[in-house]
């Protein structure tokens, strides 16, 4: 049974760091403040929740776990929420969208 966790910890990790990674290269080349908070958003939520999903995996049935489990409820509460606030602000003081020329 511990095996079958380990393992289970080590993909949802790998998981993690990869979509973080992808992200992050995504945060980089998208032109405009909107395309790249909705990149930050995905990588907050997801990659996040997918590495604290792996850290519970490798803990166990234990505190530990449980706060693990209300950090990755707070980031996925909270990120969506402040990407939007930051969006919505930078339209109203006139950043404008990305187009194609």
């Amino acid at each position: 049974m511990e095996l079958i966790a380990n393992v289970l910890a080590v993909f949802f990790l790998l998981a993690g760091v990869t979509f973080m990674l992808v992200g992050s290269i995504g945060i980089n080349r998208f032109p405009d403040v909107y395309c790249r908070a909705h990149a930050a958003t995905k990588v907050d939520t997801l990659g996040i929740m997918l590495f604290v999903l792996g850290l519970v995996f490798f803990t166990g049935l234990s505190i530990t776990s449980l706060k693990l489990i209300l950090v990755a409820i707070f980031v996925s509460l909270t990120s969506p929420v402040a990407a939007h606030a930051l969006t919505r602000r930078a339209l109203l003081h006139g950043v404008k969208p990305w187009t194609k020329k």
